[in-house]
């Protein structure tokens, strides 16, 4: 007698490298790509082998399906208010992984860009506003809604509030209300808006320019820039002064400077 075999289940996450560049696509396009358990663990140790891949110089973070990101998986956090402790033990384990993710992605040497179609909403809007860069297609909305639940966005008001002005963070976190692309260009929240469709194609253009460049001064110089926005004005001129110093003496930036002396392609040494 055959056993009858379930098909395995899609990943939540999938993982494509080519030409340097490594393109995570959450992977849960029926559900609108929650932030679930499955989804932060695959990211958060997708991330971490990353780090240390020497082969990957630029990260893309994209989404199947009409959604970016509708955020936490309601459902599953709400399943756990029936907890002796009414969920607090979950609530604060979970919130605690979804923040140590989006610390990765900061502290990754590579560089992040997030390619959003559709829409992206609370902890959803806080992936992209934790990416280094982000494209958007012009169908793109952006929302942070907690508001309306009786739950504020507090945790994706850390990355909004340090990519936005006060005024601006503030607008999206009190209104709760959706955001299109164009305007949240205007607010700082992606870089640029192209064509809906388009923004994992533009996307790959600027990681193969990032790609390019010394993978060793695109890491020296994406930690100092986060390192000194934390500090005060003459603490930070003095960080970054010595992060200078150091990058001068690296190989990378010897031989940048000898190409550009000698009118010659620079061959990196990363």
């Amino acid at each position: 007698m055959n056993a009858h075999h379930q098909p395995e289940a899609a990943p939540v996450l999938l993982r494509q490298d080519a030409g340097g560049v490594a393109t995570l696509t959450l992977n849960r396009p029926q559900a609108r790509n929650p932030l679930s358990e499955a989804m932060l663990a695959a990211l958060s140790e997708t991330f971490a082998a990353i780090a240390t891949d020497r082969s990957v110089k630029v990260v893309i973070l994209t989404a199947a399906g009409p959604v970016f990101s509708a955020g936490h998986d309601l459902k599953e956090m709400t399943a756990h208010r029936a907890d002796p402790d009414r969920g607090r033990a979950y609530f604060t384990d979970v919130l605690g992984r979804c923040s140590a993710m989006m610390q990765q992605i900061t502290a990754l040497p590579q560089p992040v860009i997030a390619a959003v179609e559709g829409t992206a909403t609370a902890a959803g809007c806080q992936l992209v506003a934790s990416c280094d860069l982000a494209v958007a297609g012009e169908g793109a909305r952006f929302c942070t809604p907690g508001v309306h639940i009786g739950l504020f966005c507090s945790t994706p008001m850390v990355a909004l509030s340090r990519n936005l002005s006060a005024k601006h963070a503030l607008e999206m976190l009190l209104l709760g209300e959706m955001v299109p692309a164009d305007e949240a260009a205007r607010m700082g929240l992606v870089n640029r808006v192209v064509p809906a469709g388009d923004a994992l194609a533009e996307a790959r253009r600027l990681a193969a320019v990032i790609a390019s460049k010394s993978p060793a001064t695109v890491k020296i110089g994406k930690r100092a820039f986060y390192e000194q926005r934390e500090m005060g004005l003459k603490a930070a001129y003095d960080h970054a002064s010595a992060v200078m110093v150091e990058n001068m003496l690296a190989r990378d930036a010897e031989e940048g400077i000898g190409a550009f002396v000698e009118k010659r392609a620079p061959v990196w040494e990363g």
